[in-house]
């Protein structure tokens, strides 16, 4: 069984971070088709920001992260720091706080998980 965390950090400007959006939710939709293995997707820092265009039915990319929604989670600190708070309400989403309001990494890597970032 392989356990990856990807976690998005890629902002919503600029083509090389819709690129990296891109790939990012590719590798996790990788590792969501294999039943054995453990994802964890993450939106942290400006990557919060995908979530409101992620969850409107016109983005582009939005079939590909209904495929790993339900692997999905957002730093609850970054979300409000980036103005996403209640979208990311709306979306059903968890968010996560663990280590000053922030996703522990340090929990991820003593549960075994490699760490993908982009």
């Amino acid at each position: 069984m392989t356990k990856a965390a990807i976690i998005i950090l890629a902002g919503t400007e600029g083509h090389e971070n819709l690129g990296r959006l891109a790939n990012g939710l590719e590798a996790a939709k990788e590792f969501a088709e294999n039943d054995e293995d453990d994802l964890e997707l993450i939106f942290d820092g400006a990557g919060t920001q995908w979530i409101p265009e992620l969850e409107d039915e016109d983005s582009d990319y939005h079939e590909l992260y209904q495929t790993v929604k339900e692997d999905t989670a957002v730093c609850d600190y970054c979300s409000g720091a980036f103005g996403v708070e209640d979208a990311v309400a709306d979306s059903g989403l968890v968010t996560l706080d663990e280590h000053d309001g922030h996703p522990s990494i340090r929990s991820l890597v003593d549960d075994d998980y490699e760490i993908i970032t982009f």
